[in-house]
């Protein structure tokens, strides 16, 4: 495959948050879903935003997004802070800076409910704490089923669709989908089910940008969203072994100086110059707001040719401890 076909772009349709433009990407099931998003995953060891979050710290994240102009919410059972996200939206619904329709919200069912009749259950849960009547998204996490005491389980994901399917047939739900999921995974559950995943969440960052994975899911009309899209760019939060570069690379510093932009920002409109929607994390009101402000500009074939280089399949969340599951998504 040549460079010219590792870069292509979805169709957006924009539409104005205010100064900037923010894609909106047609789902295979015809809804939308924005394309730029705000995560809310805080983490773990080094890597996580701060060792001692407040009880509020989440819940005062997502409200300066919304402020901002976020208009899509990631969140997770995993990730314990559905009530902060929850409590943020409530609180911006009842100020009147948007209403519950302006808003995409994505939730996950996670490990320890992948059969069939857990699923509705563990979806409800996540309504509650998130105070909402209904997700516009909702994925199975991992493909990795567990039980509860966190051993590996022996259930089949085609089983967990199945519960997927039933939530979205209750409502409960606008859109289902997969997140975490290798190639020949999705393909499974497409040729097993007809009903075809919306949208597919991995990770996604410089040193991950995994081609093979977005043109598949392009011809499939699946929309990709990318977690960890900083990567190992912060040096603090970057394993020892992982590649370069770091935010201080001369090549991207470069390229942000020509554009008047910050390293972090010319990452996130390179992610989704491939297609994918990106969902940076940030506890910091300055930081979020500026993460944001990635619509006003745009890279050139040299500066995006740069940036792919970088690309070494360097995974920073392998998850080896599930390498022994059947359903493993990645190289072991």
């Amino acid at each position: 495959m040549d460079n010219k076909a590792l870069y292509f772009v979805f169709f957006f349709v924009f539409s104005v948050r205010g100064d900037n433009k923010v894609p909106v990407v047609k789902l295979n099931d015809g809804k939308e879903i924005p394309g730029f998003g705000f995560g809310t995953w805080l983490g773990f060891g080094k890597r996580a935003w701060t060792d001692n979050p407040s009880d509020d710290a989440v819940q005062k994240s997502v409200e300066w997004a919304i402020d901002a102009g976020y208009r899509h919410i990631d969140t997770a059972y995993i990730y314990f802070i559905e009530d902060q996200v929850g409590r943020a939206i409530e609180n911006k619904i009842k100020q009147g800076v948007v209403k519950r329709e302006d808003l995409f919200v994505t939730s996950k069912l996670w490990n320890t409910f992948h059969a069939k009749e857990a699923v509705v259950p563990a979806i409800k849960d996540s309504l509650k704490k998130l105070k909402l009547d209904y997700l516009d998204l909702y994925l199975i996490h991992w493909p990795v089923a567990q039980h509860a005491n966190e051993s590996l389980a022996d259930i089949d994901y085609l089983e967990t669709w199945q519960g997927m399917i039933e939530a979205l047939n209750q409502g409960l739900t606008r859109s289902i989908g997969l997140s975490n999921f290798n190639e020949k995974q999705i393909e499974r559950v497409i040729s097993n089910s007809n009903v075809k995943p919306a949208a597919l969440q991995v990770e996604i960052n410089l040193n991950l940008q995994q081609p093979s994975l977005l043109s598949y899911c392009k011809n499939q009309q699946i929309a990709v969203v990318g977690y960890t899209p900083f990567g190992a760019l912060f040096p603090h939060r970057a394993p020892a072994d992982a590649p370069p570069p770091r935010v201080d690379d001369a090549a991207l510093v470069e390229i942000a100086h020509k554009h008047k932009k910050t390293v972090p920002q010319i990452v996130l409109r390179y992610i989704m110059d491939l297609g994918v929607i990106p969902i940076p994390k940030s506890l910091t009101k300055s930081r979020i707001e500026e993460n944001f402000q990635v619509f006003d500009f745009s890279l050139t074939d040299q500066e995006r040719a740069t940036l792919r280089t970088f690309d070494k399949s360097y995974r920073i969340i392998p998850v080896k401890n599930w390498i022994e599951s059947p359903y493993y998504p990645f190289e072991k």
